[in-house]
């Protein structure tokens, strides 16, 4: 049987846009819960807010009446904001209504965040309250094509989104229905994203509907969401894997909550009763480090290990008795959970292994934002230790120039793949030939058709002998040393062998575990534990070199390293 046959579980409908989408989940979850609002209030009350998935369609319809009416049909608007209600139907509404939809990182540095909006050419831009002074300043300076500033909340000075909300409604109500009447082109540039820029400057990728429609069914096929699901939106929506996420949900009739922050995401987690969580590897570990802490703190490391054995054995048998067994595991991560999807980097195989064994059914995904996310992905009853699953349905991969061991250049053809590379022909041709788009990414399909990644080819650390180093492996290993809170592997160049670069490690290490120890102590237990690691090796594999910090990582705002600027910081020591 081939692995795409494999692959698919339920039959989909064929959507061509984003608003056949939405208007699909209307029709068959009118009264569902779509998103909830929290609003804590001066007294220190919380209010929750249900918008529906019709009360969304309606304030899609209203903000996009005001935005027509506006001028703004045709154009471009940014949307610079935390994940929150308002920023879906800002987003929404410039699908449905023909306007370019310019997603921008939050957390960009005001010089970074006004070059994004100059190179993309927004003509508005919807804003959170929280960046209003970054804002502010944009809008003195005048080098944007902004003349359209809409805040999120009631800041004077600005466009107010609730009184466009209230304005549009009006203007439908009297019967004006040009944009509800707006006919999606599927084909066009539609969305405008921003890379994350890991090893380079950020490129500006060009999306349009009917790639991302094709994704979504695509993930609908093998994925097991249902309208019963709580999903916690704790993915930036300025990322794909985010806002693609975020519309996955919709597309199911799924109720997606938005979390107070990372260190109430365990509160959050009981309090609405979440059962999925999209996220990357760093915070599915750290959830797992979490949970393997408790349970050493309350000295039940051999029962649960006991008890994961029975399970394991009563699976066999086809009898799953995890979520009883392990209910006070599960109530730690708020007593739903049962479905958990980690993308944007490799997850530590053991972790993956565990949440399973618990009852919570982990995979992996594999994608990037030039190809709307998903290339591949683990679903329910197809799972490989270290792979990241099946291609999509309608996603040929391959892999190319491949070396001795069969490690080559994962390359995909499909309906999800970008238009290009916004005003950059030079970076579009680099990576989209004949119909397909080169990856960068390196790996091999094993025989069963499972795509397994090694590293980034601009990564990739080259010996002497040829062999080839892949940084993102031995960092894994490096990560699970509970004195480590992160590492970067590189090749230090030695003295009179440029060619023969030496295996070496930066560690940021975990501030608690220096306690009661200098820093030379903590050297000599670190590099002790490495020398272990090195044991499992082949010898080119050795780390021979090793750096301690406390300072963490340059990352980007999705918690990439960015190596070649850790790598340069390295070097000027």
């Amino acid at each position: 049987m081939k692995s795409k046959e494999k692959n698919k579980f339920r039959d989909v409908p064929v959507f061509n846009n984003i608003k056949e989408v939405i208007e699909n989940s209307v029709k068959l979850y009118k009264n569902n819960v779509a998103f909830v609002t929290k609003i804590k209030k001066e007294d220190k009350s919380v209010e929750y807010i249900n918008h529906t998935y019709q009360n969304l369609l309606d304030d899609i319809n209203s903000f996009g009446t005001s935005l027509y009416k506006l001028g703004l049909k045709g154009k471009r608007i940014a949307i610079c904001g935390r994940n929150r209600y308002e920023w879906v139907v800002a987003h929404l509404s410039n699908l449905f209504g023909g306007i370019v939809s310019v997603p921008i990182d939050k957390e960009l540095q005001l010089n970074e965040l006004e070059d994004s909006l100059v190179r993309s050419k927004a003509d508005a831009i919807v804003f959170d309250e929280k960046y209003e002074e970054n804002i502010s300043i944009i809008k003195q300076n005048g080098r944007t094509n902004i003349h359209n500033f809409i805040c999120m909340s009631n800041i004077d000075g600005y466009t107010k989104f609730e009184d466009l909300l209230k304005d549009g409604k009006k203007e439908v109500q009297n019967g004006t229905d040009e944009f509800i009447k707006n006919k999606v082109n599927s084909e066009t540039m539609s969305i405008l994203l921003f890379t994350s820029g890991t090893t380079s400057k950020s490129k500006a990728v060009m999306l349009n509907q009917k790639a991302i429609a094709a994704n979504i069914a695509d993930m609908l096929m093998v994925e097991s969401l249902y309208p019963t699901d709580t999903n916690i939106a704790f993915l930036p929506f300025h990322h794909i894997f985010g806002s693609t996420g975020m519309l996955v949900m919709l597309a199911t009739g799924v109720r997606t909550v938005f979390p107070d922050g990372l260190k109430y995401i365990k509160q959050n987690l009981k309090e609405y009763g979440v059962s999925v969580f999209v996220g990357v590897p760093l915070l599915v570990n750290k959830m797992y480090e979490n949970i393997e802490k408790e349970i050493e703190k309350q000295g039940k490391t051999k029962i649960i290990n006991f008890a994961t054995k029975v399970s394991n054995f009563l699976l066999k048998f086809h009898i799953d008795i995890r979520r009883k067994l392990f209910k006070q595991v599960l109530d730690g991560l708020g007593g739903k959970m049962r479905f958990i999807i980690s993308g944007g980097a490799p997850l530590d195989k053991k972790v993956s292994v565990k949440f399973n064994e618990f009852g919570v059914h982990l995979i992996q995904g594999y994608g990037l934002t030039e190809t709307c996310p998903v290339i591949a992905a683990e679903n329910d009853k197809y799972v490989r230790s270290g792979s990241v699953g099946f291609p999509m349905n309608h996603v040929t991969v391959e892999i190319v120039n491949k070396d001795k061991d069969g490690i080559g250049e994962v390359r995909v053809k499909g309906p999800n793949i970008m238009m290009g590379y916004y005003e950059n022909e030079e970076a579009t041709n680099k990576v989209l030939k004949d119909g397909w788009f080169y990856t960068g990414d390196l790996g091999y399909i094993d025989k069963d058709g499972f795509l397994f990644l090694t590293g980034r080819e601009k990564d990739v650390i080259v010996m002497k002998n040829g062999k080839k180093v892949f940084p993102e492996e031995l960092e894994i290993l490096v990560n699970k040393l509970p004195e480590v809170e992160e590492s970067f592997i590189y090749g230090m160049a030695q003295k009179g062998d440029k060619n023969n670069p030496m295996i070496s490690v930066k560690i940021v290490y975990n501030k608690d575990a220096i306690k009661g120890r200098n820093e030379k102590e903590l050297h000599d237990i670190l590099w002790t534990k490495i020398k272990e690691i090195n044991k499992t090796l082949p010898p080119y594999k050795y780390i021979k070199n090793m750096i301690l910090t406390d300072e963490p990582l340059i990352k980007t705002t999705t918690h990439k390293i960015k190596r070649k600027e850790e790598l340069a910081k390295i070097e000027g020591i």
